[in-house]
């Protein structure tokens, strides 16, 4: 007998739409799998098999972000299929800054009210995300919470795990002054500051659909532009060069994000004028008065990761991220001091 419950749909879960969800995302899921992926979705846990060809200490390596008030664009645009990628960049962007290779995703969906093309949306993203960074979505999780929030709106988490050699573990604590930064562009706001971007533009369906010739597109088109994924360029930057940090510049801006990756009595020095902003930055700023030290210390500004390598392999990293399809220039250097973050 097929699981319904007539009580359960007139307090507002309907336990049907959620299978009608999962069979309508179960084509996007299948996109993900790779070898390791023992299971199906729909089981109480997925499974995963490691493959530790090459690698004698395996190290994992988790992390777990959500979109942020980036969703609120979404709601308003009616446009729920590149949030998901932004959950999965949020997630495996952090952990490929200690080496490890993502390995399976799991997201978290919670909806005042469970509409399954919607849901299957959201989940296409998601899955856009892992393909983009080569891993699996091996399972999750949809709850329906009627009163909890309004029934049109979401909210959406994930985790990820990855795997690294010990002994290939980046380290940031080999860094030493005349060391490079290199700089990898974004493609936009990404997911972070959203709250101001919110608090900057008046966010509905007119300010969203107007079209800046600053941007070559509308505004909304801008702001859920998705989170750019940087494992791959990563992992083959890793295999050309020795890489002694990556940063990736989320939440917090460069003042919060690049001292993470430095030791003790070593500071970035950046150079403003080789920082390539991107036009939407200048347009937050413009429009909100916002100080530029704000900026730096908000949004990315333009540079989704900041990788640290010798000075006699700069040449040779730049070169290797823009063959693989990246955007990448010097930034500036590290220097003796303790200011963490010096941008002149």
């Amino acid at each position: 007998m097929k699981s319904f419950s007539d009580s359960y749909k007139a307090a507002g879960v309907d336990v049907t739409a959620g299978y009608k969800a999962v069979e309508l995302m179960k084509q996007h899921v299948a996109r993900t799998m790779t070898s390791g992926v023992l299971s199906g979705i729909g089981g109480f846990g997925g499974l995963y098999e490691l493959d530790l060809t090459g690698i004698s200490k395996p190290v994992l390596v988790s992390g777990t972000d959500g979109v942020g008030t980036k969703i609120k664009i979404a709601f308003t645009m009616d446009k729920h299929d590149t949030v998901g990628i932004d959950c999965v960049a949020m997630c495996v962007n952090d952990i490929i800054c200690c080496g490890a290779k993502p390995q399976f995703f799991l997201d978290y969906i919670a909806c005042g009210k469970n509409i399954p093309e919607k849901i299957a949306s959201i989940v296409s993203g998601v899955a856009d995300g892992c393909v983009q960074a080569g891993c699996a979505l091996i399972g999750g999780e949809t709850a329906e919470h009627p009163g909890l929030m309004p029934d049109e709106e979401y909210d959406l988490a994930g985790f990820a795990v990855g795997v690294v050699d010990k002994d290939k573990i980046i380290k940031p604590d080999t860094q030493k002054a005349g060391d490079v930064l290199i700089a990898i562009k974004s493609s936009g706001v990404h997911s972070n500051g959203f709250s101001l971007v919110r608090k900057v533009f008046t966010v509905n369906e007119q300010n969203l659909a107007r079209h800046y010739s600053e941007l070559g597109k509308t505004l909304g088109e801008a702001l859920l532009t998705p989170t750019r994924i940087y494992v791959k360029a990563i992992m083959e930057l890793m295999s050309k060069v020795t890489v002694k940090s990556v940063s990736h510049i989320t939440g917090g801006g460069f003042y919060e994000n690049i001292p993470r990756s430095l030791p003790d009595g070593i500071s970035a020095k950046i150079e403003r004028n080789a920082v390539q902003v991107l036009p939407i930055f200048d347009l937050i700023a413009k429009t909100g008065s916002i100080p530029e030290r704000d900026m730096f210390n908000t949004f990315n500004m333009g540079v989704g990761m900041i990788v640290c390598v010798d000075k006699a392999d700069a040449d040779k990293a730049v070169a290797a991220l823009n063959a693989a399809s990246e955007e990448a220039y010097v930034l500036g250097e590290l220097v003796d001091s303790d200011e963490g973050v010096i941008i002149c």
